[in-house]
């Protein structure tokens, strides 16, 4: 079976800061797959080098059968750690946008999520709040018909309601065949929409397993174990 996200003793040094360490990570599809650890443990930075945003210091990675770049980017929908709209633009020229940008974007999909939140396709983004802002980039991601989806930090910072509506909207929006990560530290916030979990401890990969065998081989959720795992 194709595999939609592999590292191969994957290194990223930024001077004298080993960022991550013979990271070895195979994703395939239909998975949504939390990518967990503490601030500091190479989550964003991994992203980044699946999204062509950094260049590995050692070994190897793939996306979607490719070397990050235009071809990998084609079928990679990225939801960075902060957000990155165009304020001055409406949500209407947004779609127009993405919808330029991207072959796979479905605006009928982001219309549809855009209507159920209320925002008026003439709303400009720094009029909005943080919170709708967000979801705003969010729907934008998530109408893209993409293999992977890499969402960082996607319920960081905002209110649970918003959280709520923001894993509703990923695991909705996603096709069957593709795989979804996500980024976060909030663990039990996510939990009941993985698959599978990853552990990055320090740049290292301290374990990649389902999150059913979590569950039956220590007899514990996943945030129980994780708080075990990262224990101050």
């Amino acid at each position: 079976m194709e595999t939609y996200f592999e590292c191969k003793s994957l290194g990223k040094r930024f001077g004298n800061v080993q960022a991550l360490d013979e990271v070895n990570i195979s994703i395939m599809p239909g998975r949504v797959i939390g990518l967990l650890g503490p601030n500091g443990s190479g989550k964003t930075t991994l992203i980044k080098l699946a999204n062509g945003l950094l260049t590995p210091s050692s070994g190897e990675i793939s996306v979607c059968g490719f070397k990050p770049g235009k071809e990998s980017k084609a079928l990679v929908s990225y939801l960075p750690d902060r957000p990155c709209l165009p304020d001055w633009m409406n949500t209407r020229q947004l779609m127009d946008f993405y919808q330029d940008f991207y072959a796979d974007f479905d605006r009928s999909r982001a219309e549809e999520m855009l209507s159920r939140l209320s925002i008026p396709d003439r709303r400009i983004i720094r009029q909005m709040s943080k919170g709708t802002r967000e979801k705003v980039q969010l729907i934008m991601v998530m109408s893209r018909r993409a293999k992977l989806y890499l969402l960082d930090e996607p319920i960081g910072g905002v209110d649970p309601a918003t959280r709520d509506y923001i894993l509703d909207t990923i695991i909705r929006n996603y096709d069957e065949n593709a795989s979804v990560v996500i980024s976060t530290h909030l663990i039990s916030d996510v939990e009941n929409a993985l698959d599978e979990v990853i552990f990055l401890k320090e740049g290292h990969v301290n374990m990649q397993a389902s999150v059913d065998d979590i569950r039956e081989q220590y007899g514990k959720s996943v945030d129980a174990l994780f708080r075990e795992v990262f224990k101050c």
